[in-house]
């Protein structure tokens, strides 16, 4: 049991309870909030329920000492009134226009040299009182309710006899509402909103309209307010459905880097352009809920606005998640829910089993040729593809390739953009379908692998009068396998690894295929339209829009188990691939080669755990880093259901024959019983 950390009483030093600031006093203000803040701020980072517990003191004072409540109330309004406001809203943490490359560049350059701070900006305000590069971590920290509770009490207002700081926020509002127009005229945007001409674009009518309402909003015309912002609000939220729509169609029509930054740069623009508007309007005041959260966000931001992590971690999310959703549509195809389905499961696997015995027995022939590693590992690498490539056109299974496609759908059940509120029984149900589904894919390929393989040795001593492999070489197969005389369980991870990078390959060229329209650009091809018939262009082109990433898959995966041979001989490290369903071939004929009478039960029984071993690890590899892929695309973090391992547990010891094969009656989704 973790012992919970105990806090300590917040002890406001004299020269903070007794203060009297002034308004106009900039710096005496600035340094006071910087001695608050240094009173909340947890000795060590990790230390956050210390600061959670320490604003919480801190807000409770200020209600019962008014002296320390209007203090600190005139020291946050000096630096909204005498500060340049402008640059905190309409650039930190906003993605600038200038795209990924310039932006990765520009922060690697302020990476190494910090660039310079203008000391009249709100942004240096908040690094002087944040100056520690994790102060972010305990402000993301402290509770969201928290922070409410203190701005409340602050109570913040722009009064309207206060121009100066209007001007600032106005002028704010519309650097924003431009850059969002400007970016919803560009053509990868267009192209979504096909069908609306310029003037009904909602990105440019929210820019017309604020220009209509601009004098109003600087406080020149108070009556009637109220009306005319609640209308720009509304076209605000028109043009992020409208982001959220172009979303839906990306599930479609795919998506690209160029796209996803735009996107983020509009969203982050018109989330400001909300918070602004809240001031901005006849009630003078900051909305609590959306001043907490860019009051977290800029603190993180400003932190971590070098950081070029961050870039990528934002820049390709929508891409990633785009690649998870193309291998979570055919990742369905790989979950069984009935009996029928699972036996049908089990008999297309059977169908790959019989494919990879010949890749097997064509591996150990091609390791025969007397030829340079990197020829050696490109045939073995042909070999491994065609095998593939066979299996993906004859509609057969190959079972580690399932668990970087199924990752995806399981970690759609959790997708609150999907679904409001994830049912994590049914998620639990998921992941027992996906289990026995596993199950019976790995059943089907080995229930042939193994005999298959064997009878192939066994013919194929018959047609050339000597064995495909024996003596020491039999031997060395059957080492190769075994869980402690080899780094079989070892290279099996590395396997693990290569699956799910193949996964990724045909999700990112699916997403590609899609998003450039190829199969619509294949129908439209001058030449192909002359020397093809109409019939089958279009049997073309659908063949390339639904095959081609699964043909890329494919290809890469083969590429990486038969490349594998060459980093060993040429860098001389202990590198190599296992694949169970290879490894269960490369056995039989190892067994074959040695013979059972001559073998010892014991060590033959220590090898088919090995076997047994290597698929386990292909599978729990490769779907661990397909689900963290898929999760992480989505936004979600696992620690939000703490429960759910409880729950799957639970439901284990309850149906655990439900992990191995379905029940006779399948009960309904969201029926516990």
């Amino acid at each position: 049991m973790v012992k919970k950390r105990k806090t300590l009483p917040l002890q406001l030093p004299a020269a903070i309870l007794q203060a009297d600031l002034n308004i106009k006093d900039r710096d005496g203000c600035l340094q006071y909030l910087v001695q608050v803040f240094n009173c909340i701020r947890p000795r060590r980072t990790a230390h956050a329920t210390q600061a959670d517990s320490n604003l919480q003191q801190l807000t409770a004072q200020m209600l019962e000492q008014p002296q320390l409540l209007k203090n600190l109330r005139v020291a946050v309004t000096a630096q909204l009134v005498n500060t340049n406001l402008v640059p905190a809203f309409t650039e930190s943490g906003l993605l600038l226009s200038r795209g990924f490359v310039q932006e990765c560049l520009t922060r690697l350059n302020h990476a190494i040299l910090p660039a310079l701070q203008n000391e009249s900006g709100f942004l240096y305000t908040i690094n002087r009182i944040f100056y520690q590069a994790k102060d972010y971590i305990w402000v993301q920290a402290i509770q969201r309710a928290h922070w409410k509770a203190f701005f409340e009490a602050l109570d913040l207002s722009v009064s309207s006899q206060n121009r100066e700081l209007r001007k600032q926020l106005l002028q704010s509002l519309v650097i924003l509402s431009h850059k969002v127009a400007h970016f919803g005229l560009e053509p990868e945007i267009g192209r979504y909103l096909s069908n609306e001409t310029p003037e009904a674009n909602p990105f440019v009518q929210q820019n017309r309209y604020l220009s209509s309402i601009q004098q109003q909003l600087a406080g020149q015309q108070e009556a009637g307010g109220l009306q005319d912002v609640a209308l720009l609000y509304n076209l605000l939220e028109d043009c992020l459905a409208c982001l959220a729509g172009i979303r839906e169609t990306q599930s479609e029509q795919g998506t690209s880097l160029s796209l996803s930054y735009t996107m983020l740069v509009m969203e982050s623009a018109l989330m400001r352009m909300r918070i602004l508007l809240d001031a901005l309007d006849n009630n003078h005041r900051f909305n609590t809920d959306n001043l907490v959260d860019f009051f977290r966000t800029l603190v993180q931001y400003e932190k971590q606005k070098n950081s070029i992590r961050g870039l990528f971690s934002q820049s390709f999310a929508a891409i990633a998640y785009q690649v998870a959703e193309h291998k979570g549509s055919k990742g369905d195809k790989y979950i069984t829910t009935t009996s029928a389905e699972y036996f049908k499961m089990i008999a297309s696997a059977m169908w790959g089993g019989f494919i990879i015995s010949f890749i097997a027995v064509f591996k150990s022939l091609l390791g025969k040729l007397p030829i340079a590693p990197f020829w050696q590992g490109l045939v073995y690498s042909m070999n491994y593809s065609a095998g593939f490539l066979l299996i993906e056109e004859t509609h057969s299974t190959l079972a580690t390739k399932q668990p970087a496609f199924t990752a995806s759908a399981v970690a759609g059940s959790l997708d609150t953009r999907k679904n409001e509120q994830p049912n994590l029984y049914n998620l639990a149900i998921t992941v027992a379908r996906v289990t026995r589904s596993q199950f019976a894919s790995f059943v089907g390929n080995l229930l042939v692998v193994f005999p298959f393989t064997y009878c192939l040795a066994w013919l194929y001593q018959l047609a050339f009068k000597h064995k495909l492999a024996e003596g020491e070489a039999a031997m060395h197969l059957l080492r190769d396998q075994h869980p402690w005389q080899s780094f079989a369980l070892l290279y099996a991870c590395n396997t693990g690894v290569f699956l799910f990078l193949s996964g990724l390959i045909a999700g990112f060229v699916q997403n590609k295929i899609q998003y450039g329209r190829v199969a619509e650009r294949l129908r439209q091809h001058p030449v192909l339209k002359e020397k093809m018939q109409p019939r089958r262009l279009q049997q073309l082109a659908h063949y390339v829009e639904t095959h081609a990433g699964g043909i890329a898959g494919n290809i890469a995966l083969g590429l990486f188990l038969g490349m594998s041979t060459v980093v060993v001989k040429i860098f001389g490290i202990p590198f190599d691939i296992r694949h169970i369903t290879i490894s269960a071939g490369n056995t039989a004929i190892g067994v074959y080669g040695i013979g059972f009478h001559n073998m010892r039960w014991q060590y033959l029984c220590e090898v088919l755990a090995g076997v047994a071993g290597i698929g386990f690890l292909n599978f729990l590899v490769s779907f661990s880093l397909a689900f963290i892929v898929a999760v992480k695309s989505r936004g979600i973090l696992l620690r939000d259901y703490p429960e759910f391992l409880r729950i799957l547990f639970r439901y284990w010891r309850k149906y655990p024959l439900d992990f191995i094969r379905p029940r006779r009656v399948e009960y309904r989704a969201g029926n516990k019983e």
